[in-house]
């Protein structure tokens, strides 16, 4: 987990710089009807950090991962990233972030590695797993990482 930790802050570190070379005008546009432009999943993903943020800090104190989910497209759509300076966003993305993989690198692992049978990656996780299976909070981590790099796949065009 250690190594893909530092996987993880070195992509957003290069993510980032990436990501600034993109214009403003740029940002704002959708590669495609009904897609969202980066600046919507850079909005996105900083969504996805702030719940997640809290899934893996309450995990730490209870036997679970059972947590509410979120309306995806409703909380980029009340936010207006469309209108947010693009430097703006990248900033906060990269930041909390760095702090998402420095929270990760501080969590014990026993508590990491724990199997938890109540929880509701069937329905909250990028990638799925079956209620009936018994998960991880390492699992739920890594899983943060996946969906994120698949993200700035689509934003770079290499998906």
């Amino acid at each position: 987990m250690k190594e893909a930790i530092e996987d993880f802050r070195l992509a957003v570190e290069e993510a980032s710089n990436r990501l600034l070379l993109i214009s403003e005008e740029e940002s704002g546009r959708a590669r495609a009807a009904g897609k969202w432009s980066p600046k919507e999943i850079i909005g996105h993903l900083i969504d996805s950090a702030s719940n997640n943020h809290q899934r893996f800090v309450r995990t730490q104190f209870r036997d679970d991962l059972a947590f509410l989910g979120y309306e995806q497209e409703a909380w980029v759509n009340v936010q207006h990233y469309k209108t947010e300076p693009w430097p703006q966003l990248v900033a906060l993305w990269k930041n909390f972030n760095l702090h998402l993989a420095h929270l990760m690198k501080h969590v014990p692992e026993d508590i990491r590695k724990k199997p938890r049978i109540k929880h509701n990656l069937d329905e909250i996780a990028w990638q799925t797993v079956s209620r009936d299976e018994p998960v991880t909070l390492e699992y739920f981590m890594l899983d943060y990482i996946g969906h994120l790099n698949n993200h700035l796949r689509q934003i770079f065009n290499e998906s």
